[in-house]
């Protein structure tokens, strides 16, 4: 299963400011950097620092690359501007609009250590995929309780994916008084208690429990982890970070396929591969608690009466000055500070501090959940975890002598799915959503197709299904794994955002737990040939809904998604 997730948006951008026409440049033949408000995009009193779009139009795919290079360059953001003549040339610079000056190495840290909650979710499926294997042999458990019943493994299985829906329940009414911060502070603890638990389990009784408390932490982290993510960096980097925050989670996943690779023939080795996670979650911890809490959030709660307003204006001040690695006070951060605020008291002007659970499924709100929902029911009901199920069994019959090694076998396809979620991560925000959605949903309707044909009769040409496997694992990396919780961040109006993406949330794991359990006596039931054409039907309807109803949010600020989308 996929998340990436992607949240509230939080823009400390000033690219209010643009050129002036060169109707205005009072000199003949001189270039003058002179500014205007951005008037026609977005209205400034409508669309405060803090609340403008994903990137803006003019973040392109060298922009997306430029990013990830400074990213870990250490360098320093610096504002662009487009210089203008009178006879109308401009300059052809992608970045010549003025962009928001911050220190990239204040970035780093906002973003890893709350990615560090999906990296860990990711982990969790990459183990078990291992974990498994040792526990059930009587060699490799090292316990007298490893002959499990087909009931109790599945326990073993889904124990985290029961704890995600739990924690995803739990978390809907307590979101917006935790804050982000503190969310994924205790999604660590969850973690760290669940990881340790399961790797000293006297008896399977302890290790059910733990695994479940293992999966509190995932609920709770794919909440809080994108909320944080999204409202905390600057709006040119946003759609990459967002994104790569999926990537964490399938470099998660690959980590755990090498961990049980390495301990698969160590008697007791699947406690390491569950204990290895609890080091990486007390660093997520510690991490989170080094940082500061998200300046939105603060407002939010200071216009919604949760608390002095004085008090929580300078504390989102401290904030963002941390964030973005500026002295303590400076004008910038109190610029957008007092921007933000202002445009979020003109949002909440004659209605509700917040929105009501019944809000969600009524006018903007409902469209959007149509939307988001649709997309990550979508994303488990077309067969995720089912198809790579069967990975194991069709490289068998093409000849593969990796596949004989379950554990080397995962490797590959993790790796696989690395390199095409890196390739999503990189066109995101050229392509935009649409294309990478539509293209990939479609190759996963193929590729169920032709498992379909290669399991009915096609069973002379292995090949076939191998490719088959490979188009579905790349077109869904490109496409649901990474596009639908980017759109679940944006599509939601700013009113009902945390209660619908809360919603999201536990229709995913929902749906994914239908799924799992589902997939046994189907199986059974249909025969494989006619399950996966059962899929293939599945994908075709999510491709028909992909083109009717999702729209294209590149270049949207959230105003112009809610008044020009949602209305």
């Amino acid at each position: 299963m996929s998340f990436t997730s992607f949240h509230p948006q939080l823009n400390l951008n000033l690219s209010h400011l643009q050129p002036r026409p060169p109707s205005l440049n009072p000199s003949k033949g001189s270039h003058k950097l002179l500014f205007r408000r951005w008037s026609s995009q977005s209205p400034p009193s409508k669309c405060s620092p803090f609340l403008a779009g994903t990137g803006g139009p003019y973040f392109s795919s060298g922009t997306t690359l430029r990013s990830i290079f400074l990213l870990f360059s250490g360098s320093r953001s610096r504002p662009k501007v487009r210089a203008a003549s009178e006879d109308g040339g401009e300059s052809l610079d992608a970045e010549a609009n003025y962009q928001e000056e911050f220190s990239w190495s204040s970035v780093i840290l906002p973003f890893l250590f709350p990615a560090f909650g999906g990296l860990l979710f990711g982990y969790d499926i990459g183990a078990t995929s291992g974990a498994t294997i040792s526990l059930l042999s009587p060699e490799l458990s090292g316990t007298t309780w490893f002959n499990l019943s087909a009931v109790q493994l599945g326990l073993v299985v889904s124990g985290s994916l029961y704890g995600a829906l739990l924690g995803s329940l739990l978390v809907y009414p307590l979101a917006d008084f935790l804050g982000r911060r503190r969310e994924l502070v205790m999604a660590a603890i969850l973690y760290a208690i669940g990881s340790a638990s399961t790797a000293y389990a006297p008896g399977l009784a302890v290790l059910l429990l733990a695994r479940l408390v293992y999966g509190l932490g995932i609920g709770l982290a794919m909440h809080g982890a994108p909320l944080y993510i999204a409202e905390t960096c600057p709006a040119q980097i946003r759609g990459t970070l967002i994104s790569l925050k999926e990537l964490f989670i399938v470099l998660g996943i690959l980590l755990g396929y090498f961990v049980g690779s390495y301990e698969i023939d160590v008697v007791g080795g699947w406690r390491y591969m569950y204990g290895l996670s609890a080091p990486i979650a007390l660093l997520m911890g510690i991490g989170m608690l080094s940082l500061p809490p998200s300046p939105r959030w603060l407002l939010l709660r200071a216009v919604q009466g949760k608390g002095p307003l004085q008090e929580l204006k300078e504390k989102a001040k401290h904030a963002l000055s941390r964030l973005r690695g500026r002295a303590a006070g400076d004008k910038v951060s109190e610029k957008q500070i007092e921007e933000t605020l202002t445009s979020l008291k003109t949002a909440y002007a004659d209605q509700q501090s917040e929105g009501s659970l019944l809000e969600v499924f009524q006018g903007p709100s409902l469209k959007a959940f149509i939307i988001g929902g649709g997309l990550v029911l979508f994303q488990q009901i077309t067969g995720q975890p089912s198809v790579l199920y069967y990975a194991g069994p069709i490289l068998q019959t093409a000849g593969f002598a990796a596949a004989s090694d379950a554990t080397r076998l995962s490797v590959v396809i993790g790796t696989f799915k690395l390199m095409m979620t890196g390739i999503a991560v990189l066109k995101v925000d050229d392509l935009g959503r649409r294309p990478l959605l539509i293209g990939g949903v479609g190759g996963i309707a193929l590729s169920l197709l032709l498992l379909w044909a290669y399991y009915e009769f096609l069973g002379g040409y292995p090949l076939v299904a191998v490719a088959a496997l490979l188009l579905y694992v790349g077109s869904y990396q490109v496409s649901f794994g990474p596009i639908s919780w980017l759109m679940v961040s944006e599509i939601f109006p700013l009113r009902t955002r945390g209660k619908g993406i809360s919603l999201a949330v536990l229709t995913n794991f929902g749906s994914n737990a239908i799924v799992t359990f589902a997939f046994s006596p189907l199986k059974e039931l249909l025969g494989a040939a006619n399950l996966f054409l059962l899929f293939g039907a599945i994908a075709l309807l999510s491709l028909v809904f992909a083109v009717v109803y999702v729209p294209e949010t590149k270049g949207l600020s959230l105003e112009e998604i809610e008044s020009k989308i949602l209305k």
